[in-house]
């Protein structure tokens, strides 16, 4: 991250861009091959190169919407489900609902999110936006190009409540 190398930065239309991690040209969202090249130092060569794997980013992704005030749960209801029966045996996935997508030096993330009766939509995902790209570039040391947020579900407060009382009516 920290090198001298020329930098070429992708200006994306993010209304173009689909859910499939290309946008409609059906050029992908990040860099994933530099198209640049420079003339480094022995010292650059020694210095050696970092990887990050897409599931590391997830991660990183998934912690930080998990954190944003009226984020209830991340995932569509299959993945909860499921998530649910993971949290139960203690392995919980903290990339539920978190797809991204990782270039050299740019990274585009998906994020599928529940969010709290009656927290205000529009400011709970642009919170995760910022949060999320935020968690990304410090962490990770990548340009965020997109965080896309998509809302799945929204949870009741009252609908916890029904299940506690289901589980004490049965003896």
């Amino acid at each position: 991250m920290a090198t001298n190398e020329t930098q070429t930065s992708a200006q994306l239309d993010t209304a173009s861009t689909t859910t499939g991690g290309k946008n409609r040209s059906g050029a992908p969202r990040v860099d994933h091959v530099s198209s640049t090249t420079s003339a480094g130092t022995a010292a650059d060569a020694s210095a050696g190169r970092t990887t990050i794997a897409e599931g590391v980013v997830a991660k990183i992704a998934g912690i930080a919407a998990r954190e944003v005030a009226g984020v209830h749960a991340l995932g569509g209801g299959g993945a909860r489900a499921l998530g649910a029966l993971r949290d139960a045996m203690n392995a919980t996935d903290l990339t539920q609902g978190v797809k991204v997508e990782v270039g050299e030096t740019q990274v585009a993330a998906d994020l599928t999110i529940v969010v709290d009766y009656p927290t205000p939509i529009q400011e709970v995902a642009e919170n995760v936006r910022s949060a999320v790209a935020g968690a990304i570039t410090r962490l990770v040391g990548l340009q965020v190009v997109e965080v896309n947020v998509a809302v799945n579900d929204v949870h009741l407060p009252g609908d916890d409540a029904d299940d506690a009382d289901a589980e004490t009516r049965v003896s």
